[in-house]
């Protein structure tokens, strides 16, 4: 990773222990100098976020610090002492491989939303938007499971506890983005509210689901010793043909009581629930409830259940009695499921606005003062007062990633209902966490390619955002480039193309690789580049006699125009080939073209003026008189006005060169005079 050169904090004294610090593109480097005691809440002190700590009283996107422990002696006189150097990352979690799961497969629903905003309306939409909240939570759902199973199967403990501590984040966050479904997204109104509320304890709340196998699982389930908390269990959670199949085993292991059993049999048989159809209005719900209720009470008031204490139990929770319910406290285990299983029997047509009364009441109740709220009961807590930026904001504050928080906030905003809450700063909620989602993904190296697209849907920064964190990505293997030159291309980020050229291509020059350096160069249309390996290449001809990447040459096409010296190398091969092919005369035409054109460098002259050597010497006039004296005149200049003249003078090899040609142009000249006056003779 690219970073700074370390440097000291500032206002550190120079002769006392100081810590130092280098910034990368997505974490810090945190040390202390050589004879300095490394101080753990020092060095998190520079990653702008709160200390770690367990799930949630974890920081703002969960500023992991990983640290990497080493040793280093000291020096001279002093004591050695250790030193120790910190990584602290932005978001930690996106290191976790079984979360990968999590961040690919809800990229995927992500660009399905983004691209079917305007294709339908009304209740189509509202139906699509539910669906696309489902998918989300069955990506949490299942990336539970893979980090459940691996929690399992692992046998290292540090591991099994990190795996733990992830399921249940995810639980958590399933709990919340199903409750935001049901209230914000859904909007479930009076009467299919109840019934998705209940739907959703039963989702969530399944410790008792052991219990209830066990039970069930047994030779005489109505012997078991657990019995009747699983009937209690299935009532509370309005699970009534269950509870009602319980009972019939009940029933049948004592004939004594068949009466008994057969009227709460018929209570909860007749106990009216809201439906999600049109079937009834809410007046006849609440009319049918009234006359259930009152048979329920007259039932209990007449004593019919009083040899059965556990019957007599179910009776009261039938009636909705909060004392009754809550006896039962340890079985629904929150005070969430206790809000549903009271709203069941006491307001099964309870309104949407009504349920933060009720929320509140109920917390307060099944805390009783013994415990305080913890974070996650404050985040459904604003959930039911449908307070949704608190929501929000709450689980930016202790979730350990940005990944829930962005796309229930993309999802709100799909379904216009944060329209109206920008930022002072000038972005809206929605692209501030995006931003926020996406740029943690950017430190990875292969979740990079997620960030691109999230950047793309923020409007009003996100352009800015990729072109910063584009630019930091290490291109470590050419094909790593040309995907990251691909996404700029794309988006016509013409300066991030030109950088990424340049770069690649003085790592190719660097390797001795002048073909994908000057490949790199011209897609940069960087003129003096390509004319500085445009010179290597003829250096390299020049010493070894043959030139390298010859494919590349050959197929130059319009590019070679990016540079006289470039255009030069392109023209040469070309003359090369041409005599390869022994097309003579055209090879001679280019040849003195390229030495009269003036594009050819002057120390390359005497190079070209050889490679005539072999037209002149052909049986064939290959050069026509004025051809001649255009090589002659060239030669003169080369020799004349060559600065180190009596250097040139007094290398032998360079002087029989010159002699040689002198001798072949002379005796070309010759050759073609005869020729040519022997033609206008005839």
């Amino acid at each position: 990773t690219d970073t700074v050169p370390p440097q000291v904090v500032p206002g550190a004294d120079p002769s006392a222990r100081q810590l130092c610090f280098a910034w990368g593109p997505a974490e810090v480097l945190v040390c202390e100098t050589l004879f300095g005691r490394a101080g753990g809440c020092r060095s998190r002190c520079l990653s702008r976020s709160p200390c770690p700590s367990r799930f949630w009283g974890e920081g703002r996107a969960g500023a992991a610090a990983r640290a990497l422990t080493g040793s280093v002696a000291g020096t001279g006189d002093e004591a050695p002492s250790s030193s120790r150097v910190f990584v602290l990352r932005k978001d930690q979690d996106i290191y976790i491989q079984t979360l990968r799961k999590l961040f690919n497969e809800s990229h995927g629903i992500f660009m399905g939303l983004q691209r079917s905003e305007e294709e339908l309306a009304g209740k189509s939409r509202k139906a699509q938007l539910v669906q696309v909240s489902k998918n989300y939570r069955s990506v949490i759902r299942a990336c539970m499971e893979d980090m459940h199973q691996a929690a399992v199967s692992t046998r290292d403990p540090a591991l099994q506890g990190q795996y733990s501590t992830q399921v249940s984040i995810l639980s958590a966050m399933e709990l919340i983005w199903n409750l935001c479904e049901i209230l914000f997204v859904e909007a479930a109104t009076a009467g299919p509210l109840l019934l998705r509320l209940l739907d959703w304890v039963r989702l969530h709340v399944c410790d008792v689901d052991s219990m209830v196998r066990e039970v069930l699982s047994s030779e005489s389930p109505s012997k078991h010793k657990l019995f009747w908390n699983v009937v209690d269990v299935f009532v509370l959670q309005g699970r009534m043909d269950e509870a009602r199949h319980l009972l019939s085993k009940e029933a049948s292991a004592n004939p004594t009581s068949m009466n008994m059993y057969k009227i709460l049999d018929d209570l909860m048989k007749k106990m009216p629930v809201p439906s999600l159809g049109n079937t009834q209005t809410l007046t006849e719900l609440e009319l049918k409830w009234q006359h259930w209720h009152e048979e329920c009470q007259r039932y209990l008031q007449d004593g019919t259940f009083a040899s059965s204490p556990h019957m007599e139990s179910i009776c009261k929770i039938l009636l909705g009695d909060e004392d009754a319910i809550l006896e039962k406290k340890e079985l629904m285990t929150t005070w969430y499921h206790f809000l549903v299983t009271r709203l069941l029997y006491s307001h099964p047509t309870v309104k949407p606005m009504e349920l933060r009364f009720y929320a509140q009441s109920s917390m307060d109740l099944f805390l009783g003062g013994e415990s305080s709220p913890e974070p996650l009961d404050m985040i459904l807590m604003a959930a039911f007062e449908f307070e949704m930026h608190q929501v929000i904001k709450e689980c930016s504050i202790v979730l350990s990633n940005w990944w829930f928080v962005a796309h229930l906030t993309d999802l709100l905003d799909h379904c216009k209902l944060l329209q109206s809450h920008n930022l002072y700063f000038g972005s809206n909620m929605r692209e501030f966490l995006l931003l926020e989602y996406a740029s943690g993904l950017f430190s990875h190296h292969s979740l990079w390619q997620l960030g691109v697209d999230y950047f793309d849907h923020c409007p009003e920064y996100g352009r800015m955002y990729l072109e910063l964190h584009i630019e930091r990505i290490p291109l470590s293997t050419e094909q790593k480039a040309l995907k990251v030159l691909r996404i700029c291309e794309q988006r016509q980020m013409h300066e991030q193309v030109r950088s990424i050229c340049k770069i690649m291509a003085m790592k190719a020059l660097r390797n001795n690789r002048l073909g994908s350096a000057l490949s790199w160069s011209i897609r940069a249309k960087d003129a003096a580049f390509a004319t500085l390996i445009s010179d290597r290449f003829l250096k390299d001809y020049c010493e070894r006699g043959c030139f390298s990447d010859l494919d590349l040459i050959d197929n130059l096409g319009p590019s070679m125009l990016l540079s006289d010296r470039l255009t030069f190398l392109g023209k040469y091969r070309e003359f090369h080939r041409l005599y390869g092919e022994k097309r003579f005369p055209e090879a001679a035409r280019l040849l003195l073209t390229l030495m009269t054109a003036h594009i050819a460098p002057c120390s390359f002259w005497m190079t070209l003026l050889t490679d005539a050597l072999p037209l002149l010497e052909q049986k064939e006039v290959i050069f026509s008189a004025e051809q001649t004296y255009e090589l002659m005149r060239c030669l003169e200049d080369l020799t004349a006005g060559n600065p180190d003249k009596q250097k040139f003078q007094d290398d032998d090899i360079e002087t029989t060169k010159v002699e040689m040609l002198r001798l072949a142009l002379a005796r070309n000249l010759a050759r073609v005079i005869v020729k040519e006056g022997t033609v206008e003779g005839s």
